[in-house]
């Protein structure tokens, strides 16, 4: 992977980020796979899909992140929950209890 400063044109950085991108892609399928395990673990305990304190807790930590990274947090709560959002749709759709 090169730095920003070492692509001396447009199709190298471009590249660059569509590796990035394939990187993100990635993790974000790993991310689900631990949301699987979640469902699993929820309907075993009985928990619902959206648990909002658990919300309110993963946002303000990926926002602390984004600050001291010097993103913008805004722009990654806005990302986050509707990555959360999507999450909490998945479990709803699949747990079931008895």
């Amino acid at each position: 992977m090169l730095a920003p400063a070492d692509c001396p044109d447009m199709p190298t950085l471009r590249a660059q980020i569509d590796a990035l991108d394939h990187e993100l892609v990635q993790l974000l399928v790993k991310r689900a796979t631990y949301i699987d395990r979640a469902i699993e673990i929820k309907q075993e305990a009985g928990l619902p899909a959206s648990i909002p304190a658990r919300i309110e807790d993963v946002v303000a930590k990926v926002k602390a992140t984004a600050e001291s990274e010097g993103l913008d947090p805004v722009i990654i709560e806005t990302l986050w929950r509707q990555l959360i959002n999507w999450s909490i749709e998945r479990e709803a759709q699949t747990i079931k209890y008895e």
